[in-house]
């Protein structure tokens, strides 16, 4: 399967974790991505049952997995399991998968929820999600405006 994304249609980005994993959609059109919610991984077939239905459900043409990478731009440990994950997110859904570099997404996604007053409660309740909308917002501006580009598999 290729993993270009349909040109047109909803997203989803992902912003992995061990644990737990942060969801963000966006419109058809592409023009705004929300927070959609934070998943708690509940093993192997319960994983692959939610994301199936997510999938369809939310009529989702493609997936944006957030990939850790140092500073440098290195890839890392954690950036093998996104990629990982990535792969299996193509398996169990048919959908293509792209990668996008997340460096500074959770901090930018703290920084925002303790501005906006949350307590750590509700910053940990919120951060994941927000993280993946953090992420998505950039993908869809990096292909709409050339500022960067997607990282390759």
């Amino acid at each position: 399967m290729s993993d270009e994304l349909p040109a047109t249609g909803r997203l989803a980005a992902v912003d992995f974790g061990t644990v737990r994993i942060g969801l963000a959609v966006c419109d058809p059109q592409r023009s705004l991505a929300s927070p959609y919610e934070n998943y708690t991984r509940r093993g192997p077939a319960k994983d692959k049952q939610y994301f199936q239905q997510f999938a369809d459900e939310e009529r989702i043409v493609g997936f944006v997995v957030g990939l850790p990478v140092f500073s440098s731009g290195d890839e890392s440990g954690a950036s093998q399991a996104a990629r990982e994950f990535g792969r299996w997110l193509t398996e169990v859904t048919g959908r293509p998968v792209r990668y996008f570099d997340e460096r500074y997404t959770s901090a930018q996604a703290e920084q925002l929820l303790g501005d906006a007053g949350y307590t750590r409660k509700q910053r940990k309740k919120r951060l994941d999600m927000l993280a993946a909308q953090i992420i998505l917002t950039s993908y869809l501006e990096s292909t709409s405006g050339g500022q960067a580009t997607p990282l390759e598999d």
